[in-house]
């Protein structure tokens, strides 16, 4: 048999969470393997790029994308469980659960189309758009979907660790991009705060030429204008010029506006930016797959 496409595997994962309890992702892959009748051989037949087996991919790109529906919920690193959204579409006996289905949950929506993106297209996998991409365009288009997923992936593992490893990431973080100083002085210079946050200043460059104050929540609720107010009377308490809000959150529109306004230069990260700022300074990911994209090179094939 075959090896199924991810949204084959959509309708048999959703039921294969119905009783309820938390599931690792493991147990997933074997049971979708069942489910198919694969064989050994299939089981283990990798992607063309290498290390993961190719129903281990699908498997987990079905659960992203119930994810972003909402029938499915992360529970803790590569665990999740069914929701009582996910028990009423089951309840409702749908023939095949697959992407066209999943549109009509704003997640799916928003997912699909990219953050931010208002391109109609970049709403669509439908076959008839993808075709009409070129195999570079494609490339590109996927890079953007495993980006966007992996964030959302690391910043929900970033709001559930404890306060202790939030520290020791907002650490790693800012000397991965170049400041600090040493990992000693930037682990001194940063506290708890014991408001779901930590705070400190660190130097701007390994010469401590100038400092830097930094603040971090691992909020849910967004920040707002009162929270940047205190945070630039913080800054001028601790002869700050400059200063870093962090949130795994995000900023209302009057904390930004304020932000925007004052005489100090403050810069706020929502989630979304801490999240690629991970990505890009490779804090708490890892490479799996690199791909060349190779052109003719029409010089070589030049005579004299």
């Amino acid at each position: 048999m075959t090896i199924p496409d991810f949204q084959r595997i959509m309708l048999p994962l959703l039921k294969f969470a119905a009783d309820g309890e938390e599931h690792s992702a493991s147990e997933s892959y074997n049971h979708i393997a069942g489910v198919f009748n694969l064989s050994d051989e299939e089981r283990r037949q990798l992607l063309p790029s290498g290390p993961m087996p190719m129903i281990n991919n699908r498997t987990g790109w079905a659960r992203t994308y119930l994810t972003k529906a909402g029938l499915l919920e992360p529970t803790r690193r590569a665990h999740f469980r069914i929701t009582d959204l996910g028990r009423q579409v089951l309840a409702d006996e749908p023939p095949d659960i697959n992407l066209r289905f999943l549109r009509q949950f704003p997640g799916v929506v928003e997912f699909t189309r990219g953050r931010g993106a208002g391109d109609e297209e970049r709403a669509s996998h439908d076959d008839d758009v993808l075709a009409s991409r070129t195999p570079q365009e494609l490339m590109e288009y996927g890079s953007k979907r495993i980006q966007a997923a992996l964030s959302e992936e690391l910043l929900g593992l970033v709001k559930r660790s404890s306060p202790q490893f939030f520290e020791r990431l907002v650490v790693e973080l800012l000397l991965k991009m170049g400041y600090g100083g040493s990992r000693t002085d930037a682990g001194e210079a940063i506290g708890r705060s014991g408001d779901g946050g930590i705070d400190g200043i660190i130097k701007e460059d390994k010469l401590g030429l100038d400092v830097i104050y930094i603040q971090a929540k691992r909020w849910e609720n967004n920040v707002s204008s009162p929270e940047i107010r205190n945070f630039v009377g913080s800054l001028v308490g601790h002869n700050a010029n400059k200063g870093v809000f962090l949130t795994t959150s995000d900023f209302t529109k009057d904390a930004r506006d304020y932000a925007k306004t004052i005489g100090h230069n403050v810069i706020l990260v929502d989630g979304v930016m801490l999240a690629g700022l991970m990505i890009d300074h490779d804090v708490g990911v890892s490479t799996i797959d690199r791909y060349e994209v190779k052109r003719a090179d029409a010089d070589y094939f030049e005579e004299e």
